[in-house]
Formats: C-alpha cells, structure tokens, sequence
C-alpha cells in the first residue's frame, strides 16, 4: 500500500484512465446489445423470442461492460507499479 502522496498528474491519469474505461465499457455493451438485440426490433418475431433476444443482449452486455472496466484498471494498476 502507498504511504506517500501521489502528484496532481497520477491524480489525472487515473482520473483519465477511469473514464476510459467507462467509455469504452458503455461502447462495448451498446455495441454487444445491438447485436444481440437487434433483430428483435428490426423484424417480427414472436413475443417470446424478441423478449429473449432483449433479456439476454442486456444481460451480455452489463457483464462485457464490467469485465472491460476490470480489465482496463487492473491493466493501468500493473503498468504503474
């Protein structure tokens, strides 16, 4: 654990490396939702399949956009030491 105290800039990077890892999470899940989802609302499908197409692209999503924020802050963590 750190005793010292870290410079405005570590503070910075962190703070820049934070939200991109946000950013790109929220990509990846639109991008992942979209695929999944997506033919649900572009052609007709029974009622059950387009509810599963939804329930289950949400659901892919949410997990990709956490693992990418892990990966992204644990990357940044063990490049700085």
């Amino acid at each position: 654990m750190r005793t010292r105290q870290r410079s405005q800039a570590e503070r910075d990077e962190t703070t820049v490396e934070i939200g991109y890892a946000l950013l790109s999470a929220c990509f990846l899940g639109v991008v992942v939702f979209a695929a999944i989802a997506g033919p649900a609302a572009v052609w007709h499908l029974p009622h059950a399949v387009g509810r599963f197409l939804l329930v289950t692209g949400a659901s892919v999503a949410t997990i990709l956009a956490a693992v990418r924020v892990v990966h992204v802050l644990r990357r940044h963590a063990a490049l700085r030491g």
